[in-house]
Formats: structure tokens, C-alpha cells, sequence
């Protein structure tokens, strides 16, 4: 069963949740763990490829954005992608950017799932936070 883990910031900055997000990837990429993150849309998924880059002195993230169903299995261990489902034989890790649960997401065998102080996106994880609650997902919450 897919585990849920909830990362609160206190910031309202959506650069502090991009951030986490690279930061996670990165960890997780560390360990040999495939990531897709699931963004909010387009222009966030050319801020997060971006930032990739840039987000820590010295690290290298291989990543790219997929924009439809890739035809090959990708070689980098993070994808970011908006509305897109990867198809990948891989099943890690999904960072979840967006403000709703995608249809996909029990895919993988963990999923973040990222929350800003900005009241709109409280709001939306805390919605999230129910879904996943009311279908017995185990959920954990760290405050950063």
C-alpha cells in the first residue's frame, strides 16, 4: 500500500515548496529511487527544471519533463510532468505539487505530498489529507 507523508512549511513562499521538492528528489535520487513530480502546471514544471540545477552548490538532479507518454523508458531517475501520467517500470516515489490527488498515485510506493503557509494551499492539503485518510492510506506528517 502506497504510504502517504505530508510536508508542512511554515513559509508561504512557493519558492520554500520547489525548494523541498528538488531537496527530496535529490535524496531520493541519492538512494537509487525513481521520482516523478507532479506539478501544478506548465510554468511550474520550467521553474522545478530549472531550479534543479541551481537549488543546491554541487548537486546534479538528471532529470526532464515529459510532456506526453514517453515511447522509451526514460533514463533519468527524476521526471516532471503536469496532467501526464509516466508510464515507467519504475514506481518509487511521487512528489505531488499539484492541488489534487491524481488518479495515479497509488503507482507508487511512497508519495509526498508538499504544503505551503498559503491559506488556499492549507486548504487544498488539508482536502488532500482527507482523501487519502478516508481510504486507510497510512499518513505521516512532518512539520518543517
Amino acid at each position: 500500500m502506497t504510504r502517504v507523508d505530508f510536508y508542512i512549511l511554515k513559509s508561504d513562499h512557493d519558492e520554500a515548496r520547489l525548494e523541498l521538492a528538488c531537496r527530496i528528489a535529490n535524496k531520493a535520487m541519492q538512494q537509487d529511487h525513481h521520482v516523478f513530480i507532479n506539478s501544478a502546471s506548465e510554468q511550474e514544471c520550467k521553474r522545478l527544471d530549472d531550479l534543479l540545477w541551481t537549488f543546491s552548490q554541487g548537486s546534479f538532479v538528471p532529470h526532464r519533463i515529459v510532456t506526453a507518454e514517453p515511447n522509451e523508458l526514460p533514463e533519468e531517475p527524476v521526471l516532471i510532468g503536469h496532467a501526464t501520467e509516466p508510464t515507467t517500470q519504475y514506481w518509487n516515489l511521487m512528489i505531488n505539487l499539484a492541488d489534487e490527488v491524481p488518479a495515479f498515485f497509488s503507482r507508487y510506493e511512497r508519495v509526498a505530498e508538499l504544503v505551503d503557509g498559503a491559506q488556499a494551499r492549507r486548504e487544498q492539503g488539508r482536502e488532500r489529507y482527507r482523501f487519502y485518510r478516508d481510504r486507510g492510506y497510512p499518513l505521516n506528517t512532518h512539520q518543517l
